[in-house]
């Protein structure tokens, strides 16, 4: 195996982690950036010095909150930078995480993921998108962003994925050799996605069990785009990979 060296965007968050353990697990060099290691995708502060000899970016970092305004700012602007910053380094390739049925989003966060997809297919390196279901991992924030005892949960249908299992297959896109460095217009974006079908509130309901905080399924009316959601929109298409845990396999692992 050849060794190449990977900078990881967003290295230090909930999805970084599992990249850069991935990467190293797989005799790699990783170059990681987040502000804790001094880089400000907004500002470009450290990015030049960072992506010094790296061959490919793994873009995995994200905007803290759901106002779209703010999101779509922080993609489109930082999108650019480790766009313009990269070409000017010699990366070879660009792979950028996004989210199932970002397509389809009409408002909130996902339609700020949509810019996200469509700023880095349009940028100046050549880019690769993984479209993933919602993290097993984001249960747990549903359930800490409760007001009081009780944890009302949208009951949407979702197909929860592990992080670890999203980094895998990330990381195979990113090196893999022989697909195309930008795939051909038309050509389905890929997308990874758990086994099992659920809703946010079942799965919500076994982690609230195990916390002691009851949940309650509530119909999701006043989220963005609940109608799509419900229906379904935000699933899996039928080209997607389905692997890794399911959530009760995941939460049984956890200490």
């Amino acid at each position: 195996m050849i060794s190449s060296r990977f900078a990881v965007a967003g290295a230090t968050g909930r999805l970084g982690r599992h990249v850069v353990d991935v990467l190293a697990e797989r005799g790699h060099q990783v170059v990681r950036m987040s502000r804790a290691t001094g880089v400000d995708f907004i500002t470009g502060e450290g990015l030049a010095e960072a992506l010094t000899g790296v061959d490919v970016i793994i873009d995995v970092a994200s905007w803290h909150a759901s106002d779209q305004e703010a999101a779509t700012e922080f993609f489109r602007t930082a999108t650019r930078n480790l766009h313009e910053a990269g070409q000017k380094a010699g990366v070879r390739q660009i792979v950028a995480v996004s989210i199932i049925g970002a397509d389809k989003a009409t408002a909130g966060f996902l339609a700020a993921q949509q810019v996200h997809e469509e700023a880095h297919l349009s940028g100046p390196l050549p880019a690769r998108i993984l479209r993933a279901a919602q993290f097993h991992e984001f249960v747990g924030q549903l359930l800490d962003w409760r007001q009081g005892d009780v944890a009302y949960i949208p009951a949407l249908p979702t197909q929860l994925v592990a992080c670890r299992t999203v980094a895998e297959v990330l990381v195979d896109l990113a090196t893999d050799a022989d697909a195309p460095a930008q795939p051909a217009p038309g050509t389905p974006i890929p997308e990874i996605a758990g086994p099992r079908k659920e809703t946010m509130a079942e799965a919500a309901e076994l982690l609230g069990e195990r916390r002691g905080i009851k949940v309650v399924g509530v119909d999701g009316s006043g989220l963005p785009d609940a109608e799509i959601a419900a229906n379904g929109g935000f699933l899996p298409s039928p080209h997607a990979k389905l692997a890794g845990p399911t959530f009760q396999e995941w939460l049984d692992a956890q200490p």
